[in-house]
């Protein structure tokens, strides 16, 4: 053993020996002054612990808080799809009363139908309705809605019927402009790559000069459409070489046509 080791060994042994001669007492007081000394970092150390239990704890509450916006955000999408479907419902509830009281009030016999198919091909000149022959329906009856014409019957079977629709450029039919004295032929005009109807009132006068707004009825003449059925609106008025052209408006919605009815008479 080195000398160094001796002595420590000796310094330790009288260090012993002078804490060991302490009474009851003094060795107390000597561990409450230990403990006084080494008090703040055991403090600190409380404190550190009291720390991260609070953040696990926060972050215990931030799993939660997660998970219930995640329910809410379910339950927010469930409400927004319930309520579009309670307003399509009122939609269809007002679509149907208003046709029916259009039903109740008209001057005509009005069978109701709805469009089963739409020619692809000509999306504005031709819709196949749910009623024929069995449903008395003919050929060249008009077919309307509460808003206006719609077009007529062409080929019709026991179950089903083709309408012509006005856009068409076939349909043909005599109108009347509302104060004035102002008749002609309204008919389609077919545009390529064009998604709107158009429909055009042919053979007026030079000196029409119709007004935007100017509403377009059928005047009766030519035995397939009765008069004051509303054709549409004018739109624009122009002067060509032998004749003056109002572009209309249609009164429907043709590209949204649902329900419809057939025109089988007058009450």
């Amino acid at each position: 053993m080195s000398r160094t080791s001796i002595i420590s060994l000796l310094i330790f042994g009288a260090i012993l020996a002078y804490f060991l001669s302490f009474g009851a007492d003094s060795t107390r007081k000597l561990q409450a002054g230990f403990y006084q000394l080494i008090s703040p970092f055991l403090s600190s150390g409380s404190g550190i612990q009291k720390q991260i239990t609070q953040v696990r704890s926060g972050l215990k509450t931030l799993e939660e808080l997660e998970r219930d916006n995640g329910n809410l955000r379910t339950e927010n999408r469930s409400l927004r799809a319930t309520n579009q479907a309670l307003r399509d419902v009122e939609h269809e509830v007002n679509r149907l009363r208003h046709a029916l009281d259009y039903r109740e009030r008209s001057i005509f016999r009005l069978v109701p139908a709805e469009i089963v198919t739409r020619d692809a091909a000509t999306w504005f000149r031709t819709v196949t309705i749910n009623r024929g022959k069995r449903d008395r329906i003919e050929s060249d009856m008009p077919v309307v809605t509460d808003e206006g014409l719609v077009g007529k019957t062409t080929t019709v079977s026991d179950d089903i019927a083709v309408v012509l629709l006005i856009s068409d450029e076939n349909c043909r039919v005599a109108a009347s402009v509302e104060n004035s004295r102002e008749q002609g032929i309204v008919s389609g005009e077919r545009v390529v790559g064009s998604i709107t109807p158009l429909l055009n009132l042919n053979f007026l006068s030079k000196q029409a000069n119709l007004q935007p707004g100017q509403k377009v009825f059928t005047s009766g003449v030519g035995g397939v459409f009765p008069a004051q059925l509303l054709i549409g609106s004018v739109q624009s008025f122009r002067v060509r070489e032998l004749d003056g052209q109002a572009r209309l408006t249609p009164a429907v919605d043709l590209s949204h046509l649902e329900d419809v009815f057939v025109v089988t008479g007058r009450k």
